[in-house]
């Protein structure tokens, strides 16, 4: 089987010749850009320029020699831009690693630390000094409680830090016709140069759009304490996010496999709300996208990265038309795999799960890290329905030995 078909038999509810591997699929599933450099080197292959495609987390783009090393069977439609010279600008990191990261992101690095500007100048993200990666500084309506009108949307958005930092990070929209045409030629050519599954990343939140922009207390305070004021912002949203997706899949759809959306909902202890919540704010809009993703493409597969404890909402994620869900953190309350395997085979595909990427791998014991991918990908491969991915991306500190190990064990 070539990694297109062995992903789509496995997210079919059907057995492939062998356990689907993802691994820089999308944006919660690759590697530090620290990380990659060593493994790199334990693997004796050449110095990477080191391209890091998502500034916020680090993360650097998985070139083809690791990923044919590993048989990996998917590719993230952008991460062949490395062959795109003018999309990347030089930076240096703070222990002095040469690498690149997107010319359209305003980044600059002061004896503060490093810092991500919007158009406007103002500071959106920031890189303390001694911290592995940036984080939000600006939230737009922490401290407005009494707007309820989002006319204003993209401007408020311009001050969100994920809005600044594009997937993949083209400097051209592809909400324009040369923008369009632009990624539509990307899209072709990855598809005529692999054989793998082509994951292309959408986003579509909700949730975290809400998030980002009031701050995650003031959003969910303010679905129960004034849920008119959600429901006109989450409007807001959707009126870009239709257009947005068709433009998208006029553009890409044609040559893709899955379409990642990302929507983090839960916690270690469970939801960040009740299902009835999910039911009144979130399932219409997610039907709403996921229907029209499937009216237009049968074929095409939709995965949510959502982390956390999320058990009580997959019922209602699987009737929106959810076909996967990532990264099926384990450890979280109620994520047992054994049960959710149980319960949800043949309704929802399991991209993710494979290994615990709080304790287990970073401990960085060869032989407890095959062991426990060993049971968990027991659990989860018969029948199929399940592609493995470890529970998040590869953060820094985590030994190439240990990563191998991981790979290693997914077929062994």
């Amino acid at each position: 089987m070539t990694g297109k078909e062995r992903v789509l038999t496995a997210l079919n509810f059907k057995q492939p010749d062998r356990v689907p591997i993802d691994f820089n699929g999308h944006r919660s599933s690759s590697i530090s850009v620290k990380a990659y450099r060593e493994l790199r080197k334990y693997l004796d292959l050449p110095p990477s320029p080191l391209y890091i495609y998502d500034l916020i987390q680090q993360l650097v783009i998985v070139e083809r020699d690791i990923l044919d090393l590993l048989d990996i069977d998917t590719f993230q439609l952008g991460c062949d831009f490395d062959k795109k010279p003018e999309y990347w600008n030089d930076w240096v990191l703070e222990d002095g690693t040469a690498c690149k990261v997107p010319a359209v992101v305003d980044v600059k690095r002061t004896s503060d630390g490093a810092f991500i500007y919007n158009t406007k100048g103002r500071v959106v993200g920031k890189q303390p000094v001694g911290c592995l990666y940036f984080e939000q500084t600006f939230f737009p309506l922490a401290n407005n409680e009494e707007q309820e009108n989002f006319s204003d949307y993209d401007d408020i958005q311009h001050d969100v830090v994920w809005s600044c930092v594009p997937c993949p990070p083209m400097p051209i929209d592809y909400r324009t016709p040369e923008g369009a045409k632009s990624l539509r030629e990307v899209a072709a050519a990855t598809r005529a140069s692999t054989d793998r599954a082509i994951y292309a990343i959408f986003g579509g939140s909700l949730v975290e759009t809400g998030h980002n922009t009031f701050r995650m207390d003031n959003f969910l305070l303010n679905m129960g304490s004034n849920p008119e004021r959600v429901h006109n912002f989450l409007n807001a949203t959707m009126d870009r996010h239709m257009p947005n997706l068709i433009a998208y899949l006029d553009a890409v759809g044609d040559y893709i496999d899955i379409i990642g959306f990302s929507d983090d909902m839960g916690t270690q202890f469970g939801p960040q709300f009740s299902p009835e919540m999910h039911k009144e704010f979130f399932f219409p809009r997610e039907k709403q996208m996921w229907d029209y993703v499937h009216d237009r493409f049968p074929n095409l597969k939709i995965c949510l990265h959502c982390c956390g404890g999320v058990r009580p909402l997959l019922p209602l994620l699987v009737e929106a038309g959810l076909d996967a869900i990532n990264p099926v953190q384990f450890v979280c309350k109620d994520m047992g795999l054994a049960e959710l395997k149980s319960e949800f085979h043949g309704k929802l595909a399991f991209w993710g799960g494979g290994c615990d990427t709080q304790e287990i791998l970073p401990g960085n014991d060869v032989k407890a890290i095959t062991s426990h991918v060993r049971s968990n990908v027991e659990t989860l491969n018969k029948g199929g329905g399940f592609v493995f991915q470890q529970v998040h991306n590869i953060l820094d500190g985590i030994k190439p030995e240990s990563i191998m190990a991981m790979f290693k064990a997914v077929n062994t």
